[in-house]
């Protein structure tokens, strides 16, 4: 059955639903959901496993008037976009925390939200985007940069702050947003692994500290990606040293940060890693649109995707970047049926993932035939990467035609999970694959890669990516530049 989204009730709403899909992916992402009394819910929920995220998005037009008196259009302002939102929001995570098995897309409560969200404890996070206030934060000060809102994290938030600083409880608390951060925030940290991240240092550092002070989300932001911790392998906010009670971070941060080299190096080599979003997405569209055959479950977690969807932005640079390899390694003359397998390992140890290229230049009918070939393959190949490796507990198989021989494509996935594997069952697999060799050939190779999240300078930089006429990773048959652009 194919599921319709809300596309967003008003404009800054449809912005934030595109913002949200980019970053959470279609599959896991939904405005506008209803509680079961038919009230809306919040503007934006997205689900994933035992995490909740729950946007509420409010413009109040107050400031465009002109000759307002500040101070009380400012408590006034701050009162429709910020404060009633903020009651919402606690509102909306006791609901879920309660109901979490009824939600619904449609005011009708016909249609049940796909997404199971399991039982157990829960991660929600609340945010809250106000807008229309930007331009009067420029006028009220020459030093606010971009117009963000001051937040304050406080014990005993004071009711009376100066005008676009927002003093905030720091006791369960919300995140918030504006115009102008809000396209930071979801695109630098544009997978679902590093927003968590991000918000629990976040969390983390507004427990430990008496205060946490900023002139703009951008500027935490900024102050996160500088503040790397080598012991934990982790970004962080806010110093290790105990003896510090507080934090204030200035205006300027993220202005040093965009125009750093690292930063603008991070970027262009991040181009790459979209390919395994786009995959990710394709799948998640057949899924909505009620065209994806097999058997897996993609709203109950039971699929390649969803394993894929939990590898943050660096490791699916570093996947990408070894798909793309491989797809330029297939040979160039082949005249017969001819597979080319790789094992890419994933950032979390006890899994792995199978990508397999086929050709054949005779296959049949590509439904009834050839797929079904390509995906028994697909199987056998995941059984032998468990048999290779035996710590894995998830194999995530990914199956494509040789994309350079092919002008269309398609995918196939599989989720092996093998955590307790049977004696039988290795002996199976052992046995199909003794024809097709997976894993026992002396063909094979091992390269090894190392990538940080932003890379230091190369001797010499060509002004164009030498991978913008390359095969995309994602399949799709076009050169690299295509499908992901290809300016360094």
């Amino acid at each position: 059955m194919a599921i319709q989204k809300s596309p967003g009730q008003t404009q800054t709403e449809q912005y934030l639903s595109q913002l949200c899909e980019r970053t959470f992916l279609n599959i896991w992402s939904y405005p506008n959901p209803y509680k079961a009394d038919g009230k809306e819910l919040c503007d934006l929920l997205v689900v994933f496993e035992n995490t909740v995220f729950l946007f509420f998005d409010r413009e109040s037009r107050r400031f465009d008037k002109p000759g307002v008196d500040t101070q009380l259009t400012w408590d006034r302002w701050k009162k429709e976009a910020i404060t009633k939102q903020i009651q919402t929001a606690a509102g909306a995570k006791r609901y879920v925390l309660a109901n979490r098995d009824q939600i619904y897309l449609d005011a009708r409560r016909q249609v049940r939200l796909p997404l199971e969200i399991p039982a157990g404890d829960l991660r929600v996070y609340r945010i809250i985007v106000a807008h229309g206030a930007m331009e009067a934060c420029k006028r009220a000060s020459r030093d606010n940069v971009y117009g963000s809102l001051g937040v304050s994290y406080e014990a005993n938030p004071s009711t009376s702050a100066s005008p676009f600083i927002v003093a905030l409880e720091k006791n369960d608390p919300v995140h918030l947003l504006d115009t102008h951060n809000l396209d930071h925030v979801l695109g630098e940290l544009d997978t679902l692994p590093d927003l968590q991240r991000y918000f629990d240092a976040k969390e983390s550092a507004i427990r430990r500290l008496d205060y946490l002070t900023y002139c703009g989300e951008e500027d935490l932001l900024a102050h996160y990606f500088f503040n790397y911790d080598e012991t934990e392998k982790s970004y962080r906010i806010g110093p290790k040293d105990s003896s510090y009670n507080g934090v204030m971070i200035g205006e300027g941060e993220w202005r040093d940060f965009v125009t750093s080299a690292p930063y603008q190096r991070r970027k262009a080599d991040n181009k790459i890693s979209y390919a395994w979003d786009k995959l990710i997405q394709k799948t998640g569209r057949n899924a909505l649109i009620g065209t994806l055959g097999g058997n897996s479950d993609v709203f109950r977690g039971k699929s390649a995707i969803h394993e894929m969807a939990k590898e943050p932005r660096l490791s699916r640079r570093a996947l990408s970047h070894m798909m793309l390899t491989t797809i330029n390694n297939f040979p160039d003359n082949a005249t017969g049926p001819m597979r080319h397998m790789s094992f890419l390992p994933s950032v979390f140890k006890d899994r792995g993932y199978v990508f397999l290229q086929l050709y054949h230049p005779n296959p049949g009918d590509y439904e009834t035939e050839y797929r079904p070939r390509r995906l028994g393959t697909l199987e056998i190949a995941c059984g032998a990467a468990k048999l290779r490796f035996p710590h894995l507990n998830k194999v995530i198989g990914i199956a494509i035609d040789a994309p350079k021989y092919a002008s269309t494509n398609s995918e196939d996935f599989i989720l092996m999970d093998c955590e307790h594997w049977t004696d039988e069952q290795c002996a199976h697999y052992e046995e199909a694959n003794k024809e097709l060799r997976f894993f026992k050939t002396d063909a094979m190779k091992e390269r090894r890669m190392h990538m940080t999240d932003f890379p230091t300078a190369q001797v010499k930089r060509t002004r164009q990516d030498p991978r913008r006429n390359q095969l995309c990773p994602c399949g799709s048959g076009k050169k690299f530049k295509r499908c992901h652009g290809g300016a360094a």
